[in-house]
């Protein structure tokens, strides 16, 4: 208990340290090396390929083998002199072609002197991981702290390959004007995402998809704004990214541990499935999101009264209202969304028109951290 979670009061159970890891590892290499000298090898690459040292014996007479021929496994196939048989050469995955040189060289100024800079360039969907030895060059530097918010801003126009802005840091914000492939903000690290239609759009974004599946996976701070539909598994593991999107497919927020998500228009299927932390603020006019939620570990609740939200329950200190139209505002500013500014403009009744997505896990931990502080503080 305790091993997989960041839930404070799950893990005060768990009486393992990292040092017994550690230690547990060197027993394993020093077992390994008594097989090794038993059987007269020296190194792994003298391990592969040799079939005649598998103990095929248990394996064969096992009930669950009867009538399999494992021949053609056990049989070490005719190899070339001059094939190799294990890993000689590295592999090329062209990243001196990667667009971040480009942009690390740029950005100079706000690496060097934390000055702002302003960067617009086409991007295209053989670009991927575009921000991402950037943000290294940053937590080289400065750590997980990052730059100053809006250091760096990079517009982008085009279509973005996989991982857009992934494990993007602290200070760097990616605004692209397109679309974006899967995986993008994957691992995001405080950085700010934008992805907007193009002006010339003539769709609805809540009808368009504008990025892939599995966006933002497993991120753990910073913010991501898309004004157009997200694929499948949106926000997937994430631990402490914010999100506002106008529509998403099956599986949102699965396994989600910690953040916040905004969706302004219709889910998939499967909404919150594993879902442990962090709220959801879900768009409802219809009052049909209750079907494509998956209840085994949320509750649905209504809005609260603007400032209504319990000292106790307060998601990173705020009140539920301010919170959602925090966010909402934000979106209409970084990403000119129609829906927001309509969602705005008529606050008092749309807010209503929202569904709390409360983990009651998470309940249950902010209760807990609430009564602890208070108790410290008397």
């Amino acid at each position: 208990v305790g091993v997989a979670t960041q839930d404070p009061v799950l893990r005060r159970r768990f009486s393992g340290q990292p040092e017994y890891v550690v230690n547990y590892f060197f027993f394993v290499a020093e077992e390994v090396r008594e097989i090794m000298a038993r059987i007269g090898v020296r190194k792994f690459d003298q391990l592969i390929g040799r079939m005649d040292l598998l103990d095929m014996k248990n394996g064969i007479e096992h009930w669950k083998a009867q009538g399999l021929d494992f021949f053609r496994i056990f049989q070490k196939p005719a190899v070339p002199p001059d094939v190799a048989v294990h890993n000689c050469e590295k592999q090329d995955h062209g990243l001196e072609r990667a667009l971040d040189h480009q942009l690390i060289k740029l950005a100079q100024p706000a690496l060097e002197q934390r000055e702002k800079i302003r960067i617009d360039l086409p991007i295209r969907n053989v670009n991927r991981t575009v921000g991402t030895m950037l943000s290294g060059k940053v937590a080289q530097k400065y750590g997980h702290a990052g730059l100053p918010d809006d250091t760096v801003h990079i517009t982008f126009t085009g279509s973005a390959g996989q991982s857009f802005g992934a494990f993007l840091a602290r200070g760097i914000t990616l605004e692209l004007i397109g679309d974006a492939n899967d995986y993008t903000g994957k691992g995001l690290s405080g950085g700010r995402i934008i992805v907007r239609p193009h002006a010339e759009f003539r769709g609805d974004p809540q009808e368009n998809i504008i990025i892939g599946n599995t966006v933002m996976y497993g991120a753990i701070d910073g913010e991501a704004y898309f004004r157009g539909v997200a694929g499948e598994r949106f926000l997937v593991r994430n631990s402490g990214g914010t999100a506002v999107v106008e529509g998403v497919g099956d599986h949102g927020c699965e396994y989600m541990t910690g953040g916040s998500c905004v969706v302004l228009g219709a889910t998939g299927r499967n909404f919150a499935a594993g879902m442990s932390g962090g709220i959801a603020y879900v768009y409802d006019p219809g009052r049909t999101f209750k079907e494509r939620c998956n209840p085994a570990m949320v509750d649905l609740e209504p809005m609260p009264a603007p400032g209504q939200t319990p000292p106790e329950l307060r998601h990173r200190g705020e009140d539920d209202d301010t919170l959602l139209k925090r966010l909402i505002e934000n979106h209409a500013k970084f990403t000119g969304s129609d829906a927001a500014k309509a969602i705005l403009a008529n606050w008092q009744v749309s807010r209503s028109l929202f569904v709390k997505v409360f983990p009651r896990e998470y309940r249950r931990a902010l209760k807990e951290l609430y009564l602890k502080r208070t108790s410290q503080a008397a």
